[in-house]
């Protein structure tokens, strides 16, 4: 395995797209935001060809740069999923890799007051501009999204909140039953954020962006609750509100915010249940070490699934022996499974 770049059977198209619904966002993040459409092969060479589109979206602190990084006897997943197409074996697919990032890690993709409308960027903009700019299959029938830990959550739940825009998911290690994955963490950073910052988040986000992130070991875990905070619980004026207080105990009011997010619960909901009815394809994977128990998140989504009458036909899950890091070369067999089925 050469650690360089591999050439692709297929390319990647690098587009710069500018946001109307991402411009003067809470947190004053670029409103323009790079965007990689992949074409497989022979693309060019049939014209009147239209292909189904996956949708691959990121876990958090994840930007799209990040595709690129390398590690030792491993390939990146771009080169992964061209691998998939270019065997031959496999219905060719578009896929696009969307950024969603913040200054604050992430934005769940939801449409938040705490970090902007990064749900209505992906549903309303990229995919109509996809469309339009590619010889995509237009019908929600025919496009996925896939993503992995806060890239799983979305995947999750963007179907349940939009089946007209995506009928088929791949959640790999998605953030799920909130009050396992969640809630355990919560004395922790309370504690962290009593001992170095007094308890006060301003007091901390003031001094994490004075400085290069992670000379603090308090850095990750604060900023990772807080983003989730500003995803879930913020106000309307963009206000954060946590989900506990000074003691780790859980703010009721707030809590009852997040849990109206979590798939598992989301799924119980009639109008949810009967978006996932809908769907074509649902692929539902874990690590059975994950560190942040996301495993115990992929067997309840899948429960919450087979709960809401979708059928064993239509969802594909599997627990494997790892931990929540370096599953890159699960995505590629989700990729083919969706492809196969969102082909005509």
């Amino acid at each position: 395995m050469l650690p360089w770049s591999a050439a692709l059977a297929g390319r990647i198209d690098e587009h710069h797209f500018t946001s109307e619904l991402l411009r003067g966002n809470p947190l004053g993040d670029p409103h323009e935001r790079p965007l990689w459409v992949y074409v497989p092969p022979g693309y060019g060479d049939e014209p009147d060809r239209h292909y189904p589109s996956v949708y691959v979206i990121q876990g958090y602190t994840g930007h799209i740069g990040m595709w690129c990084n390398r590690t030792p006897w491993r390939q990146p997943y771009p080169e992964l999923a061209d691998q998939v197409f270019a065997r031959g074996d496999t219905p060719p697919a578009i896929v696009v890799y969307v950024d969603a990032w913040t200054s604050l890690g992430g934005s769940q993709y939801l449409d938040s007051p705490g970090t902007g409308r990064y749900h209505s960027y992906l549903c309303e903009e990229i995919v109509p501009w996809v469309d339009a700019h590619y010889r995509t299959l237009p019908g929600r029938d025919h496009r996925a999204i896939t993503g992995k830990s806060s890239g799983g959550y979305g995947a999750m739940i963007t179907p349940m909140l939009r089946p007209d825009v995506f009928g088929a998911l791949a959640t790999h290690a998605g953030d799920a039953l909130f009050d396992v994955c969640y809630r355990p963490e919560f004395p922790h950073v309370a504690r962290l954020l009593r001992d170095s910052y007094e308890g006060s988040y301003d007091t901390f986000v003031a001094d994490f962006g004075s400085r290069v992130v992670g000379t603090r070991e308090t850095d990750f875990p604060l900023i990772e609750m807080y983003g989730y905070a500003a995803a879930y619980s913020a106000e309307d004026d963009g206000t954060v509100r946590l989900p506990f207080d000074d003691t780790g105990n859980v703010v009721p009011e707030v809590w009852e915010r997040w849990l109206a997010c979590d798939p598992v619960l989301m799924a119980a909901e009639p109008e949810y249940a009967e978006a996932l009815r809908s769907l074509k394809a649902i692929w539902i994977d874990a690590g059975t070490k994950d560190e942040y128990h996301l495993d115990f998140g992929a067997v309840a989504f899948q429960r919450a699934v087979a709960a809401a009458g979708v059928g064993d036909d239509v969802v594909r899950f599997e627990l494997f022996d790892a931990k929540h890091g370096a599953i890159e070369y699960r995505y590629p067999l989700a990729l083919a499974w969706l492809a196969e089925r969102l082909t005509p």
